[in-house]
């Protein structure tokens, strides 16, 4: 059966684990020069992007990368009539692989985008690298966490639990406290 031959995962996230702000928005804290250049960068690799239904990456490539967005407002899979791009899948409905074959791909990188469902997903599923993104300047009390259990337990704790062992860490922007750390298998 088609499916990637690797699964990584970005995210940048607040001081208290959160991607968003309650009512799901990412603020400006979270949108810092340096990640969304590295941001930028890991998408363009990607095969095939998976993210919600409202946590794409937006801007000029919205229309010209494809992509998997996750919903539960289909029972299956279902072009998206707004990108020809996308496929809606609900993976209650349909197996990762299923998606990979109607997308056409046989290997690849899938690059996870968000949301908290969807990195949670295949926080389960496996990946095989997570890109963590620390703003220590944001702080989002309340807000949308990047994995299930998240503020209970810290981004990293359930990263190590799945597997995951941090690389180096790297300082993406000294001046914003922004640093980045690679999780592998």
């Amino acid at each position: 059966m088609p499916r990637p031959d690797r699964i990584e995962g970005l995210a940048i996230v607040s001081v208290e684990g959160m991607i968003a702000d309650a009512d799901g928005i990412q603020p400006p804290s979270l949108k810092l020069e340096a990640d969304q250049k590295f941001f930028q960068e890991q998408c363009a690799r990607a095969d095939v992007l998976v993210h919600g239904r409202y946590s794409g990456e937006g801007g000029p490539h919205y229309f010209e990368r494809r992509r998997l967005i996750m919903t539960r407002q289909i029972p299956a899979l279902a072009p998206d009539p707004d990108n020809p791009m996308a496929l809606l899948w609900n993976p209650a409905g349909a197996s990762l692989d299923k998606a990979w074959a109607e997308l056409g791909f046989s290997g690849g990188l899938l690059t996870v985008i968000g949301g908290t469902e969807g990195f949670g997903h295949f926080l389960e599923r496996g990946y095989d690298a997570f890109h963590l993104t620390r703003a220590a300047h944001a702080h989002l009390p309340g807000g949308r966490p990047v994995f299930p259990g998240v503020p209970e337990r810290t981004p990293e704790d359930l990263l190590a639990a799945h597997g995951l062992k941090p690389g180096p860490t790297e300082v993406l922007d000294a001046s914003d406290g922004v640093t980045l750390v690679t999780w592998t298998r």
